[in-house]
């Protein structure tokens, strides 16, 4: 089997799992080869995602390391098998690669909870303020590059508007909802379209209103996905030069307790809809 030339961030998790569960169980990497019959350098392809692991190696593999939760094995199992081609391989090579591991990652998650403090979440943007935001910020790209990041962004969507939606919340500052992408016309649709996306069942929209005392949450922008089980929940934080995907337990544990910290503050999401509403009666 060829090895990958960029393993995804999907395919890097799952290696990333096997390794925890071979450490866990205090098993070397020549061990581990042994179990299957193939050489340590093997192993190590496997651990960094250069190359797959067949779901009987893959259960071979969990039974020795004596892993005692089925859920996790047979999730495991179908990230290792699973060969979707989702609508982001349109855009492989055209976009890099942390636009198609967010895109993959949100197709695969079992919810999906936003906070963000300086702009709107990207599933809750229109064409017009990403095209801003994007435009701004990268004013020395050609407009063709931007255009494909709009619909790229737009297309990312489909996963709470399509016929199985999943559940979604976001918590927005209202700093984010004031601070004005393009012109009061956009404004004005841009919280219009806010609206309409909050109404539906499976979406939630929660305001953190300026008016709070000792409030110092403001550096916790974040992107949560739930995983098919906690334990391949996924933390992405956009950094100055990066995306980082965050995993690890005790990591993931701390942006648990940080989201349920900040929705607690915010407000109830019909008093946050009328929070908006008043916004867009200012414009």
């Amino acid at each position: 089997m060829a090895l990958r030339a960029e393993p995804t961030a999907r395919q890097l998790r799952l290696a990333t799992e096997l390794r925890r569960l071979r450490d866990a169980a205090g098993f070397s990497a020549r061990e581990a080869a042994r179990l299957l019959g193939v050489s340590p350098p093997h192993i190590s392809q496997i651990e960094t995602g250069f190359t797959g692991v067949s779901e009987d190696r893959l259960r071979r593999l969990a039974a020795n390391y004596a892993c005692s939760d089925p859920a996790l094995i047979e999730a495991l199992v179908t990230m290792a098998t699973d060969r979707t081609r989702g609508w982001w391989e349109e855009f492989r090579g055209r976009l890099s690669t942390p636009f198609l591991d967010l895109s993959e990652l949100e197709h695969h998650a079992s919810y999906r909870w936003d906070v963000d403090f300086l702009h709107v979440p990207g599933l809750l943007q229109t064409e017009d303020y990403a095209r801003g935001l994007f435009s701004y910020l990268n004013p020395e790209h050609p407009k063709s590059e931007v255009e494909l990041w709009v619909e790229h962004r737009m297309r990312r969507r489909v996963v709470i508007q399509r016929a199985d939606p999943i559940p979604y919340e976001a918590l927005i500052h209202e700093a984010a909802l004031r601070i004005r992408v393009g012109d009061r016309a956009a404004a004005r649709a841009h919280l219009a379209k806010l609206l309409e996306l909050s109404e539906a069942d499976h979406v939630t929209v929660r305001v953190i209103p300026f008016d709070l005392d000792n409030f110092g949450g403001a550096g916790s922008a974040m992107v949560y996905a739930g995983g098919s089980v906690p334990k391949l929940d996924t933390v992405v934080r956009d950094g100055p030069h990066r995306t980082g995907f965050i995993d690890g337990e005790a990591q993931l544990n701390r942006f648990r307790a940080l989201f349920r910290r900040l929705e607690a503050v915010s407000l109830e999401p019909g008093r946050s809809r009328d929070f908006i509403h008043g916004l867009a009666k200012e414009l």
